[in-house]
């Protein structure tokens, strides 16, 4: 079987259109972990994940790219903070928030760290999904290596975190803000009016088509004035065509 055939059966299986991703890059990440596994060829490869569910969650894993950290490029969750939460906040208490593509929670559990400074936890309220239920899990669960928390604040870090040996546990207050979903960004529909989405470091793995759909059904599913948070080089080079505007480097605001 080759990667056309390949594609066909995990989309027939999962759900998900890896034609929608780019190519090589694709194949070099599956062909490296069916190698590692054993396996001699995406037909070998196919045959394990129908037989080994460990080995679908693996596939799961090396294809959404599973690589967080919590303020990851931390200047710009300054911006957040600083530019766009108090005029947000000044129009209402109750924002919509969605974090798409969340792997293993650090990004939703940032936003309510920030949020935190605004208002309650008790108020705070993030929509976080990801294609990969395993990383969900795993958000959930909440438990995070040291080295995840480089870019944290201290004071965040005492305030919300339990160290454990080299693990740090995040606090279950922190944990309620967030409600984690399984959701696939190419093929299920977007909830809609969203004051802030974020989605970073996800849409460069994707084809400029999947890309464009993609821009169009998150620009629906923002509220006028709403922002779009991208990741570091994910920039929109004609963000007119989709009814949004710069608002800062990397951040978009939906036209009101």
């Amino acid at each position: 079987m080759d990667y056309v055939n390949f594609i066909e059966k995990i989309k027939m299986k999962t759900g998900i259109d890896l034609s929608l991703y780019k190519e090589q890059q694709m194949k070099r990440r599956l062909t490296s972990l069916y190698e590692k596994h054993g396996y001699k060829s995406f037909l070998d490869f196919y045959r394990g994940i129908e037989k080994d569910k460990d080995l679908l969650y693996a596939f799961l894993d090396r294809m959404t790219i599973n690589v967080s950290e919590f303020y990851r490029n931390a200047k710009r969750w300054e911006v957040l903070e600083k530019k766009f939460l108090p005029p947000l906040l000044k129009n209402k208490r109750n924002l919509e928030i969605w974090s798409a593509a969340c792997s293993t929670g650090e990004e939703p559990y940032t936003i309510a760290m920030i949020l935190s400074k605004f208002l309650p936890l008790s108020e705070i309220k993030i929509l976080a999904t990801d294609i990969d239920e395993n990383v969900l899990h795993k958000a959930k669960i909440g438990v995070y290596h040291e080295r995840s928390l480089n870019e944290v604040p201290e004071e965040m870090k005492k305030r919300y975190f339990r160290k454990d040996i080299d693990y740090y546990i995040i606090n279950d207050e922190i944990k309620r803000t967030v409600t984690f979903k399984k959701h696939n960004l190419l093929s299920d529909p977007f909830e809609q009016n969203f004051d802030l989405i974020v989605c970073r470091n996800v849409l460069i793995y994707f084809t400029e088509a999947a890309k464009d759909t993609l821009y169009y059904k998150f620009s629906h599913a923002l509220k006028p004035g709403g922002i779009f948070f991208v990741g570091s080089t994910e920039q929109i080079f004609n963000p007119g065509k989709y009814n949004l505007e710069p608002a800062d480097t990397f951040f978009y605001q939906k036209c009101k």
